[in-house]
């Protein structure tokens, strides 16, 4: 059975961006829903960090937090996969459900993230979020002094990029080049800045269960660390707003935004790490309220004019 409700914002994806946008929205009194998956990005990791009055909350406690805020404002949620959208600023959007029920919205706001790309390696995924990050911003103070391996990867610049940052963290930080080919300059910068340079293939993570204690090579060398970091590649969830049409960038491919979040559809915007991948929690909720603003008085334009015509 196919069933239709009407809404002035739609928000797929109930992370830090949609909350965020969902609370502004609904307090300016918008019929506002949230629809996501179920399956946040920060899963994983133990605790949210660099968060205004949140720093170490684990990241489904905020999330809690921030849903309860949301609907006490008039905001719902929905629990449910997308799987269509389409239309337009004039005729409306059309948000089709995997259960075959469609929500329908004058304005869409996309906040449905991305995935980490995580290398296969053996003993990593067990590890990812506790043990082994990709943020230093996010992760670097817990890992203070401590041995710390930064394993390279697809992403080579934040890769070199982590080695340099975590060092300021530790003296014991060593780069894994795991198929990154450094250049003379850049083997001189960080050798001289105190990073230790591995040559070598890292095959897997040692350690007990919920513990670290090497990252191996596939030559039988072991690399000693407490910590380890890795860029993986990140895949943004933009399948759908793709569908509609958005522009994207030269160069990172990303779906092109301005800095409301506004793509080049109209009543169409995006935020947070959909958009941005390098985002933080904090700034992903800063992008989805400066979107909710924007998506705001674009409505309010909308229905003046409507009301002004009659």
């Amino acid at each position: 059975m196919t069933t239709t409700t009407n809404h002035d914002v739609i928000i797929l994806g109930a992370g830090a961006a949609g909350l965020s946008a969902g609370l502004v929205l609904a307090r300016a009194q918008a019929d506002v829903l949230l629809i996501d998956s179920g399956a946040p990005r920060n899963a994983a990791a133990a605790d949210v960090h660099g968060f205004l009055s949140r720093d170490g909350m684990p990241p489904a406690e905020l999330a809690a937090l921030a849903r309860r805020e949301v609907g006490a404002a008039g905001g719902v949620l929905r629990a449910g996969e997308v799987t269509e959208v389409a239309g337009s600023a004039d005729r409306g959007f059309a948000v089709t459900m995997a259960d075959g029920s469609v929500e329908r919205g004058r304005a869409l706001l996309f906040a449905t993230g991305l995935s980490d790309e995580l290398p296969e390696l053996e003993g990593l995924r067990e590890r990812w979020g506790t043990l082994v990050h990709h943020c230093p911003y996010c992760h670097g103070y817990e890992v203070c002094g401590q041995a710390i391996a930064v394993i390279g990867g697809p992403a080579r610049a934040m890769s070199i990029k982590q080695a340099g940052l975590l060092r300021r963290y530790s003296e014991r930080v060593a780069l894994i080049s795991n198929g990154i080919e450094l250049t003379e300059p850049e083997r001189h910068r960080l050798e001289a800045f105190g990073v230790h340079l591995v040559t070598g293939i890292a095959s897997g993570l040692r350690g007990e269960p919920g513990e670290l204690d090497a990252v191996l090579l596939e030559d039988g060398r072991t690399i000693a660390c407490d910590a380890a970091f890795i860029a993986p590649r990140p895949r943004p969830h933009d399948a759908l707003l793709r569908s509609l049409g958005c522009a994207t960038e030269q160069g990172s491919g990303l779906v092109a935004v301005d800095a409301s979040g506004q793509s080049s559809v109209p009543g169409v915007w995006a935020a947070g790490n959909v958009v941005t991948p390098g985002a933080q929690v904090i700034t992903a909720a800063g992008a989805g309220s400066a979107s909710a603003i924007a998506i705001n008085g674009w409505l309010l334009e909308k229905d003046l004019d409507l009301a002004s015509a009659g």
